[in-house]
């Protein structure tokens, strides 16, 4: 076996496999996928030399460990969190130069949610629909890591940027602020309900993950009863299930659906949603 490799010590709660996803499918089905706080991704890359494309390791709260079959350049950003090679501190949101059969650590996140690791070279999984992402909805894409696993890793696009420091990041929102458009199916709620949407204080709740930001809060109140018919459902929509409480769909999310949506979040302001932990609260502001 190549020594490009790296060997997983220890898996944590949910690690996965993340490039910048698989956009242009949701025809057959299949979500977009992709890091959930992108700008963390491609800082963890461009500290290493990697493109933006290349594949990087999404940890969730509780990190990970990886034993790395050939020195590499390594960097750990997106939520902080402590940074160590075979146990010795090491800095987050830096380059890092870790010795063949060492093992580097990215620690349980102390400020969000989910930490990228990226080495030089990629995680250099087996593409699926032209993406290495892991998609926890369709299957599609490498497994969620286990301890003992072993991924590849492509050879070095380059050195790393010259001046490549540290790198400040913004922390998680100690208020989840989501601007969103209105519609399409907004007439399917009262103007009270409409009212409580854009101006009620609402809380992201434990139940949310990759496909979907779940809140807690004021239901909003319906105009109509019953279900729409399946349609699409775009990243960042603001799906509205019986009980009230609007769904922030992430990059998992089903591309279809039958419950109606009040408004969509652009994708620029998603980042901060990825970062943002269980009990924080979260404020939707209508843009027009």
């Amino acid at each position: 076996m190549t020594d490009r490799a790296l060997t997983v010590v220890r898996a944590g709660a949910l690690t996965t496999v993340q490039d910048l996803g698989r956009p242009g499918h949701a025809h057959l089905g299949v979500p977009r996928s992709g890091a959930l706080d992108e700008p963390a991704h491609r800082l963890a890359n461009r500290l290493v030399g990697n493109p933006a494309t290349a594949a990087t390791l999404e940890t969730t709260v509780t990190g990970c460990a990886v034993r790395l079959r050939t020195a590499a350049t390594a960097a750990v950003t997106g939520a902080a969190c402590p940074v160590s090679v075979d146990g010795r501190p090491a800095p987050w949101g830096a380059p890092v130069r870790v010795p063949a059969g060492a093992v580097l650590e990215a620690g349980p996140a102390t400020h969000g949610l989910r930490s990228y690791v990226a080495v030089a070279g990629g995680i250099d999984a087996e593409p699926v629909l032209g993406s290495r992402a892991t998609d926890l909805l369709s299957g599609l894409g490498p497994e969620p890591l286990a301890d003992g696993a072993v991924l590849p890793l492509g050879p070095p696009y380059g050195p790393p940027p010259a001046a490549a420091d540290a790198v400040p990041q913004p922390g998680p929102p100690a208020e989840l602020v989501l601007p969103f458009l209105p519609g399409p199916r907004d007439d399917w709620f009262t103007a009270a309900g409409l009212r409580t949407l854009a101006t009620a204080a609402f809380r992201v709740s434990p139940a949310t993950n990759r496909i979907g930001l779940r809140t807690e809060g004021p239901a909003l109140e319906r105009a109509r009863d019953g279900e729409l018919p399946s349609e699409g459902m775009p990243l960042g929509a603001l799906q509205v299930p019986p009980n009230g409480l609007p769904v922030l769909f992430l990059h998992d999310h089903p591309t279809t659906g039958g419950y109606p949506v009040a408004g969509v979040v652009p994708e620029r302001f998603l980042p901060a949603a990825a970062q943002a932990v269980p009990g924080t609260p979260v404020r939707f502001v209508r843009l027009r």
